[in-house]
């Protein structure tokens, strides 16, 4: 225990500690009994003007600053133009004279005032503020935790009253089975109970006949009649089997539409008066822009795909391997081969006008896209980078650590999405970057189950009309297609038969006005086209030509890398017309 308090919380002197508090020193802020006071002072600064007091009227001598110019001087005046306190030394010096000077004792009845006015302020307009504030969150918070059980309830009704009806639905054809086969079993056991009064009857007969065979009665055998013909006519036994059940593909979006969805409400802040602004950090939930545009162009006039694709005389001879291609204008569009080099070709022309390098020597493109404002952009597997050209200037957007970018495409929103995959190639997802700051990632189904191979396969990606994110992950041998949240829609894994009767490998992949959805297939010699929901539309076949990187115009014209196999050191670039 404080010795220099009692049970009753008596305050003691700071010195002696027994005798209890008479004195207080202003000076020092030492609590003192009358005889400790002596002591306190001559023990003390001898240069310090003690200003002791009683204990009740402690804090009432004001302690002046002392002068940071003039050592051990205090300060009694306030320089107002200087915003500093300042001593006799420094008025005497001439330095303030002509500025505006206080009593030092008159600043501080008005920073006192204002003090009083903060703590008014305080207590009485931002305290209680904060104390509704907090009140109506909390209050939001257990209105929300009664919602959200509600909701849970809700789907869990939802799920057993679908249950229900599943269960009428199998039960409903159980009984629908019992009763064709308990009708086919009677006719079966109908057929069988007459067979075997036939061999009853058969037997019988047999026996007749060897009683007429073995009698000397020649009257007997003479008249005897034999029914041998009439059991030659066998009944007709139908060929009855059970029938045949055949599931159907339950589509997730299907039964969501049976089932319900959930509707998301926009977040939104709520400004108490003036005391908060939200300027920084400020996130605000709305679509991504030129998503109405997007839809007024999906909802255009429908455009049926030709029985026979058109091939057009402008095509583009390169000397090398094509690998990718994206569309810049009606008569440019940039090319990247096997080489660290990068083409824009006139389409009209068929002769290239500019080709860029990459920023580093040996550096491979590994895909190419063009921005909403024209620009290039590309991925080098090499540094780990996202790159931008910007008048001929290629400056670094986007850097990883652990990560290996592969595919890119920009968004109608203006945002980068990038497929990756990590260095031990064990992990593969989708990123989308606005600038340089990544806003969403994209790597799995559901609990860790992932969405994309992850075996250094190419991955190229684009995104449709309806803001899906479509990649041709040729590690998988599929079109992983999810929508703008990152939720799995579908897989297509190909089409039977294919042209070559092997597995799909898609090389490419872009979309077109009617959000279909096209790929190229290296290994089938031909381009699949889907549909927005995975339905598989029609095939374009190019015979002997293997296929690479492909895209479409705003005509919907399609342009495809091509190369025979055995002449694999040019390549060309075809424009096709496969819609009316």
């Amino acid at each position: 225990m404080d010795p220099r308090t009692s049970a009753q919380n008596v305050i003691h002197c700071d010195l002696c500690e027994t005798v209890k508090v008479q004195m207080h020193c202003d000076t020092c802020l030492v609590n003192l009994c009358k005889a400790c006071v002596g002591e306190h002072i001559s023990a003390g600064d001898e240069s310090k003007d003690h200003k002791v007091v009683k204990y009740q009227s402690r804090n009432s001598t004001p302690i002046y600053p002392e002068c940071t110019s003039h050592e051990k001087e205090r300060c009694e005046m306030f320089c107002r133009k200087c915003d500093i306190s300042v001593c006799a030394s420094c008025l005497s010096s001439d330095q303030h004279i002509s500025n505006k000077l206080s009593k030092i004792l008159e600043v501080l009845d008005e920073k006192k005032d204002k003090i009083n006015k903060y703590k008014t302020d305080l207590n009485e307009n931002v305290n209680p503020k904060y104390l509704e504030m907090a009140s109506n969150v909390q209050n939001k918070i257990s209105e929300l935790e009664k919602e959200y059980g509600e909701l849970l309830t809700s789907i869990t009704k939802q799920g057993e009253v679908l249950q229900r009806e599943i269960d009428k639905l199998v039960n409903k054809l159980k009984n629908q089975i019992d009763k064709i086969k308990s009708s086919q079993l009677q006719t079966l056991q109908k057929i069988l109970d007459e067979i075997n009064r036939k061999m009853i009857d058969i037997k019988q007969e047999i026996n007749l006949l060897d009683i007429a065979k073995d009698s000397n009665d020649i009257s007997k055998i003479i008249n005897l009649r034999s029914t041998v013909d009439q059991h030659k006519i066998f009944p007709q036994i139908p060929v009855l089997s059970a029938p045949k059940f055949t599931p159907k593909a339950i589509q997730e979006e299907e039964l969501c539409s049976h089932f319900g969805d959930l509707s998301l409400i926009p977040l939104k802040s709520k400004e108490h008066g003036n005391i908060i602004k939200t300027t920084k950090n400020k996130r605000i939930i709305s679509s991504p822009p030129l998503v109405k545009e997007r839809l007024l162009k999906v909802n255009a006039p429908q455009k049926k795909l030709r029985n026979e694709p058109e091939l057009f005389d402008q095509r583009i001879y390169h000397f090398g391997y094509l690998r990718r291609v994206a569309w810049l204008s009606d008569e440019k569009i940039w090319t990247c081969d096997n080489s660290c080099t990068m083409t824009l070709y006139s389409i009209n022309q068929g002769s290239p006008l500019k080709s860029i390098r990459t920023r580093t020597i040996n550096s491979l493109p590994s895909d190419i896209a063009v921005t909403k404002s024209g620009e290039l952009v590309y991925t080098d597997i090499c540094e780990r980078t996202v790159n931008i050209v910007k008048n001929e200037n290629k400056e670094e957007v986007i850097r990883l650590n652990n990560w290996k970018p592969l595919g890119i495409c920009s968004t109608s929103s203006g945002d980068l999405l990038v497929t990756m995959e990590s260095d031990d190639n064990k992990q593969s997802k989708v990123v989308r970057y606005s600038d340089s700051t990544e806003k969403q990632s994209i790597q799995f189904v559901y609990k860790g189950t992932p969405l994309y191979s992850s075996d250094g396969s190419d991955k190229l990606i684009c995104e449709n009309r309806n803001l899906d994110i479509c990649v041709a992950d040729s590690g998988a041998k599929a079109i992983v297609v999810v929508n703008q949240f990152g939720k799995l829609r579908f897989k297509y894994s190909g089409h039977t038969p294919a042209p070559w009767n092997r597995t799909l490998n898609p090389r490419g992949i872009t979309t077109d006005s009617q959000s279909n959805i096209l790929t190229t297939d290296y290994d089938n010699n031909c381009v699949h086209i889907i549909d927005q929901n995975g339905r598989f539309l029609q095939f374009l076949e190019f015979g002997f030509y293997a296929l690479g990187g492909l895209c479409t115009n705003s005509d919907d014209y399609l342009f495809l890398i091509s190369w025979k196999y055995f002449f694999s050191l040019s390549s060309s670039l075809e424009k096709i017309k496969y819609l009316h």
